[in-house]
């Protein structure tokens, strides 16, 4: 363990002179992604000296205890040895987690996609409380939310919704929640008082820059037309909603929200690319997926993957066996507890392929 952690030192120190480089410095992009890996290799070179003194304090103890005549020394010898050998134990567990390879993609931000499922008018207004409950958990993080692409219900919520999520660690935090989603409650139209079952789908996807994509623009048509919905006298006037075809792949992306042309321009593209990003994700899910099944996949936008119980106040993941009764709290953003659990089962399993466990 010594070795490795050394060695992830060595790059810490490499990294930390390239940041005062003068080239590196001009270039922003350079600049931000050395110093995003130096943010993360932080946390292991800290806890690595702190392990390295208790590795050299607890040789030191034994030493003494093997050489100390005095029977106050070695009882004190003693003492010592238990006590740094349970903080090295402890220090040794941290480095474990703190070793888990981390998915590239999970410092990006991130493109949500919310759709109505089955159940007609409640699969809608479902679709909308889920957008609700997003956008408080996001509140909450701090993370600035945008909007892309909406059609509403024909009574209330939205038949599809899409936003853009910008923040710390988004799509590392939020990945997990791309699933079926479904309600089980009753209908503001039901007179008879009967629980009806109800879905959404959610996608998460890794919001993709030009690195990623090599978008050739010559393979992408661009139509402009009036956009409808709310709006007000604008967006019945000027064409200012964007489509965009990827003619390689047939993939249609449309952006009305904006207030310009430039800027629905910008955010389809931008939506386009990640479009495109997913179907290579997706390629890489399957082949990990081929070497081990992941308990928390991501891949499978047409996995159940949570119940929410309205009558029983009650939400169930069903990938982890998580059952809990605080339903008003989760509709209301409180999410952070069942990530979190998810979070621990996928590094648990990760854990167990590196032979780390």
């Amino acid at each position: 363990m010594l070795e490795k952690l050394e060695a992830i030192y060595q790059r810490y120190l490499q990294v930390e002179l390239q940041l005062s480089d003068p080239d590196v410095l001009s270039d922003v992009k350079k600049f931000n992604q050395l110093n995003k890996e130096y943010g993360e290799l932080k946390d292991l070179v800290d806890v690595y000296h702190r392990y390295k003194k208790v590795v050299t304090d607890l040789a030191g103890a034994k030493e003494l205890l093997r050489t100390e005549k005095d029977d106050d020394m070695k009882a004190f010898a003693k003492e010592e040895i238990d006590e740094l050998s349970e903080r090295k134990e402890k220090l040794e567990e941290e480095i474990k987690w703190l070793l888990i390879p981390k998915d590239p993609d999970d410092n990006k931000n991130a493109i949500m996609e919310i759709r109505s499922g089955t159940g007609g008018d409640e699969a809608s207004l479902f679709a909308g409380d889920l957008y609700r409950m997003y956008q408080r958990y996001c509140a909450e993080k701090g993370w600035k939310t945008e909007l892309v692409e909406m059609m509403e219900g024909s009574v209330g919520g939205f038949n599809k919704i899409v936003f853009e999520i910008s923040g710390n660690d988004v799509y590392g935090t939020l990945k997990f929640e791309s699933g079926v989603h479904r309600v089980q409650r009753v209908p503001d139209t039901e007179s008879q008082g009967r629980v009806h079952t109800s879905a959404a789908t959610v996608a998460v996807l890794p919001e993709a820059d030009e690195v990623d994509v090599k978008l050739d623009m010559s393979d992408v048509r661009r139509d402009t037309f009036r956009s409808s919905g709310a709006g007000g006298q604008h967006v019945n006037k000027t064409e200012s909603a964007i489509r965009l075809t990827h003619l390689p792949t047939g993939i249609v992306v449309e952006c009305q929200d904006g207030r310009s042309q430039h800027q629905n321009y910008e955010k389809a593209l931008m939506v386009l690319r990640t479009r495109i990003y997913e179907r290579e994700l997706e390629a890489h899910q399957k082949a990990i997926a081929a070497e081990r099944k992941s308990l928390v996949s991501t891949g499978d936008r047409s996995a159940k993957i949570r119940t929410y119980n309205f009558p029983q106040s009650r939400v169930t993941d069903h990938r982890i066996n998580l059952t809990m009764y605080n339903l008003p709290e989760v509709m209301n953003g409180q999410i952070q507890e069942i990530i979190d659990q998810l979070k621990m089962a996928e590094n648990t399993e990760k854990l167990k392929a590196g032979g780390l466990d």
